[in-house]
Formats: C-alpha cells, structure tokens, sequence
C-alpha cells in the first residue's frame, strides 16, 4: 500500500524560476507574446510575466493552460525537475530534431554520441553541469 504522504512534493522541492524559464522558452519558440498566450488563458499579461521570472507560483490549473495553449504537455515545464530521467530531454530532443533534414538529424546524433562519450572518457559527468 503506498503511504500518500510520501508521495507529496513541497513547493521549496520545484523550481518555479526553472519552470518560468521553460514556459517561456516553450511560448518564444511557438513565436507567441505573452500577451497573446495570457489572452488565451485568461489572465494578465502581468501575471505570465510573474511566472515566467519564477516570482508567482502558478497552480497546476494554469501550467495546464499554459501548456494547452503552447501545444505542449505539463511535463514539458518540469523537464529539468527530475534528476536521472530518461524521458525529461525526450520532448526537448523531438523540438529540436522537428525541422531538420535527415543529414542534420544524424549529425546531431552522432555529434551527442562523441560528446557523451568524451564526457565519459574524461571523467566529466552531467551532474556538473546541473544548476547551483
């Protein structure tokens, strides 16, 4: 039997500026202001600003919103949250590779395969590049 109490993440456990960062970065790749996108979901320009900056908290309702209206799922905007997951660069890598030729498409991935592996070979991890 799960124990729900274990199961609770704390706000202090998100990153809200990381969050904001991604939501912003989501709605400029969409080329979408943010007054546009606070129009489509009903709230102040202000307001998108406030999340975007990490100074507001927005409820789960509104990252819901948000990520209907970018075309995107709420995962995309906590990504960067999980450590160790497979799956958190998936939508990022799809962005990403969705306007490239084929060549352009395999030289990215053989270029991730030499840098993965020179990483490795010279002691470097990805744990150093996380955020402070």
């Amino acid at each position: 039997m799960l124990d729900s109490k274990n199961l609770e993440i704390s706000d202090t456990a998100l990153d809200f500026k990381r969050i904001g960062q991604r939501i912003k970065e989501i709605r400029k790749m969409k080329e979408m202001s943010q007054a546009e996108l606070a129009e489509a979901i009903g709230i102040s320009t202000k307001y998108i600003s406030l999340i975007e900056t990490g100074n507001k908290r927005p409820s789960l309702t509104t990252l819901v919103k948000i990520g209907n209206v970018l075309g995107v799922t709420v995962d995309s905007f906590l990504y960067a949250q999980q450590e160790n997951s497979a799956m958190a660069y998936c939508s990022e890598l799809a962005d990403l590779l969705e306007d490239c030729s084929g060549y352009e498409k395999r030289f990215i991935c053989e270029m991730a395969f030499v840098a993965k592996k020179n990483l490795r070979e010279n002691g470097c991890s990805c744990r150093s590049f996380r955020k402070s």
